[in-house]
């Protein structure tokens, strides 16, 4: 219709009327729109199909260019278009155009094609360059214009076709673009630039103290156990958050009933004074506030707060309790009115009309916190309710508390939230990338995961649902095994730690495009965020050459793959050993348990070839668990100088050969 009515305002002279109903507005069209993550100084994958996405007016017909290169694309009634051009070798530079049917064209400069490597994960992931071991040297050296770098904000979505509020940068490296990027990252695509010779482009998108939930795609996070109602539950919340809210409240409450004998009615937040209060010594952390009871507590602690209303509420009210640390649940009146999470981040609550009444109204807020400092942390002049057409009410002064003992445990978390969601930082971080053409992908995380069985699955479905995004059934992922952080132990104890460990190996042994890199011996054991990410990317890089590039050396270093009985004794069989085994200040390797009959010792070890021998002590003996502890103490290595990649294996009958 557009070409119809340009062609007949040129006939007639009557352009004020073709103005006033709209036609005009060809002459000053928008040009078309490029979709992200594609931007100037952009990596484009070599030898890949290159799929170029955006937005233009409704069926116009659009001409897209790259180098040589000319396909024809056309928007459909919702004004998306798709265009792919053939593979490109690596090179460049390269400039893209997209010119619409009016003369008007959008233009990206400046790309190279190369390969793309995704990292994501948590704090480790995250953790700067020059934060790493000889970050300053790192940094002053980092300048590459062929190595590309892309940050992508750290942001929450309840649908994956949620739009970017705005497009995120390509930059080429220089001392001031690397030294807030990945560590890990960085250097390990600088170390396969070094080895591949081809432009390469490196994108982080992670955050700190992130579950792996949160980046799940929901069709893959549903068959997960006990997910699909969290998945249910995110997409009423974007549809109705008022409605979400209540499901979660109700689900929060039966959790809390159920942990703490409390009966229909008579939880905290409907019957507040069957608790013990008492003042708030001042808006700040609780840690801080003199007492001892709270001078060093994780947990759980109840606020309240009244006010007073001179009438029936008109509308809504706006609640503002500023900054909590980390996780609030939030009722006024007995009704839920918003949970969140977030490390001092202010809430923001809005109060429907009927949990508001005239006279005394209550706030009760349960503020639970697992590390660190926790609390209200305010500013107190923050504080207040803002009853609709009324004078907002400070709540600043006022504030009663009640410490909840015993803790109670892990309570429910909210499908929204960030760290803890449901598919919320893929939908935010990672399906904005679109149809982009990878390389491979780096994934750093788990801490959050301990204690939380079953990573093995939930990796396994992330890496499924990233790799149907991204068009690569084999798109290899280098996963990271957790470091090593935390007391040391004399005694075979239980790990969450070592767990998560095991279900990572799992993950990647059970893959087939996939391979783990052990950091069991290069933490750092009174810092959760070890600085040698140094040698750290050494391993991640091996692990890609090897996965990405053909590379024929063993990824992981040695894996533990079989034990067997061998009369008294236990026979561990391992490959990926570069050279042979070796065990370092010890006649031995260290770190080997036998488990059986609800226990575990440890048991003494000899190198035999490829396999490890483990001397039984005539108990009972059902598995094998290696470097099973939050910071074991490591020393079998093969000639590469890699670990041996920590493992729990049951015991198999031996069989002849």
């Amino acid at each position: 219709m557009g070409h119809h009515w340009r062609s007949l305002c040129r006939r007639r002279p009557f352009l004020s009327a073709c103005a006033a109903i709209g036609v005009a507005a060809p002459l000053a069209a928008a040009p078309p729109r490029i979709d992200v993550p594609l931007g100037d100084h952009a990596v484009l994958q070599r030898d890949q199909i290159v799929v170029v996405t955006g937005s233009a007016a409704p069926h116009e017909r659009l001409a897209v260019k790259l180098g040589a290169q000319r396909v024809d694309a056309t928007a459909d009634a919702q004004g998306q278009w798709r265009a792919e051009l053939k593979p490109l070798k690596a090179g460049g530079p390269y400039r893209l155009d997209v010119t619409g049917a009016g003369g008007e064209t959008t233009t990206l400069s400046d790309l190279l094609v190369g390969d793309v490597w995704l990292c994501s994960g948590q704090s480790n992931m995250e953790y700067p360059l020059k934060a790493a071991l000889n970050g300053s040297a790192l940094v002053e050296s980092a300048a590459d214009p062929q190595l590309r770098l892309l940050t992508m904000a750290q942001r929450v979505a309840f649908s994956p076709d949620t739009p970017l509020p705005e497009r995120p940068s390509w930059s080429a490296a220089t001392p001031e673009s690397a030294a807030d990027f990945s560590a890990a990252c960085f250097l390990m695509v600088k170390a396969l630039k070094a080895e591949q010779r081809v432009p390469m482009g490196a994108i982080d998108a992670s955050w700190g103290g992130t579950q792996i939930r949160p980046w799940i795609p929901a069709q893959q996070a549903r068959a997960l156990p006990g997910m699909a109602e969290d998945a249910d539950l995110l997409g009423l919340y974007h549809r109705d958050p008022p409605a979400a809210m209540a499901r979660f409240a109700r689900r929060w409450g039966a959790w809390w009933r159920g942990k703490s004998g409390d009966a229909v009615g008579s939880e905290p937040w409907n019957a507040p004074d069957k608790r013990s209060w008492h003042p708030v010594p001042r808006i700040a952390a609780w840690e801080d506030w003199g007492v001892p009871e709270t001078a060093d507590f994780n947990g759980t602690i109840w606020f309240r707060q009244g006010f007073d209303l001179p009438q029936a509420p008109k509308g809504a009210a706006e609640l503002d309790l500023g900054g909590i640390d980390e996780l609030d649940v939030a009722w006024v009146n007995g009704v839920p009115v918003g949970s969140s999470f977030g490390w001092g981040t202010a809430r923001r609550y809005t109060v429907p009309a009927s949990a508001l009444r005239a006279g005394r109204n209550e706030i009760v807020v349960a503020v639970s916190d697992s590390w660190a400092t926790g609390g209200m942390l305010g500013p107190a002049e923050d504080m207040q309710i803002r009853p609709a057409g009324e004078m907002p009410i400070a709540l600043g002064n006022g504030w009663r508390y009640s410490v909840q003992k015993p803790d109670l445990g892990r309570a429910p978390r909210m499908p929204w939230e960030s760290h803890a969601g449901l598919s919320t930082l893929y939908n935010g971080m990672i399906a904005p990338l679109g149809p982009i053409g990878l390389k491979g992908v780096a994934w750093y995380q788990g801490e959050s995961d301990a204690g939380l069985p079953g990573y093995d699955s939930r990796m396994a479905a992330l890496m499924a649902g990233w790799r149907q995004q991204f068009r690569a059934p084999a798109l290899p992922f280098v996963i990271v095994g957790l470091a090593n952080f935390g007391p040391l132990t004399g005694a075979p104890v239980d790990s969450g730690w070592a767990v998560v460990r095991d279900e990572q190996r799992k993950a990647a042994a059970g893959d087939g495009h996939a391979a783990i890199v052990t950091a069991v011996n290069i933490g750092e054991r009174t810092d959760i965020h070890p600085a040698n990410k140094n040698e750290l990317a050494k391993r991640m890089a091996r692990a890609a050459a090897v996965l990405a590039y053909s590379d024929e050396r063993p990824a992981s270093g040695p894996l533990a793959v079989r034990a067997v009985r061998d009369g008294d004794d236990v026979l561990i069989s391992f490959v990926g050993i570069t050279g042979r085994l070796n065990a370092s200040s010890a006649p031995g390797p260290i770190g080997f348990e036998l488990c059986g009959a609800g226990r575990c010792r440890f048991a003494r070890a000899r190198i035999e070839g490829d396999r490890i021998r483990l001397n039984g002590d005539g108990a009972a003996v059902e598995q094998v668990r290696y470097a099973w502890a939050d910071a074991p103490i490591v020393n079998l290595f093969d000639d590469a100088g890699l670990p041996a990649v920590p493992f729990a294996l049951g015991i198999e009958p031996r069989s002849e050969r």
